[in-house]
């Protein structure tokens, strides 16, 4: 168990976008708990499409993916630069579009699948950190 809820949360970037201003900690707490440790890692296309193509087997550039090493460890890698490309054509702001993909690579840790239980579990949890869309 972790010392402190702080300790069992990380963040990394290996790529020069900025990334938003976002509650990540808060994030993390309300979707996995204090004790989950989670590694956050912010990368580019190449090493996106790469960690695709050798876990998943699919070539596509990917905009988050989320790997469970167990029940209480688990890895996301989030694509800025693929959230970029894809906020606007879902009608969302980039902050926005970033914090929901953070939150699904959560969800996924959990073992949750895509579908109405998940998205409808993604909209709260948005709703209860205030993170609105603000895209116009």
């Amino acid at each position: 168990m972790a010392k402190d809820a702080k300790d069992s949360f990380a963040i990394n970037s290996t790529t020069k976008d900025r990334i938003p201003r976002l509650p990540f900690f808060d994030m993390k707490k309300s979707a996995l708990g204090d004790t989950y440790q989670l590694s956050l890692v912010f990368v580019g296309d190449k090493r996106s499409q790469t960690l695709n193509k050798t876990y998943r087997r699919k070539s596509y550039i990917p905009n988050v993916l989320s790997f469970p090493l167990d029940k209480q460890h688990g890895e996301i890698f989030l694509n800025l630069k693929q959230a970029k490309r894809e906020h606007r054509a879902r009608g969302e702001s980039y902050e926005f579009f970033v914090a929901l993909l953070v939150i699904h690579g959560m969800y996924h840790l959990k073992g949750m699948a895509h579908g109405s239980t998940m998205e409808g579990q993604e909209a709260k949890l948005l709703a209860k950190l205030k993170i609105r869309n603000t895209f116009s």
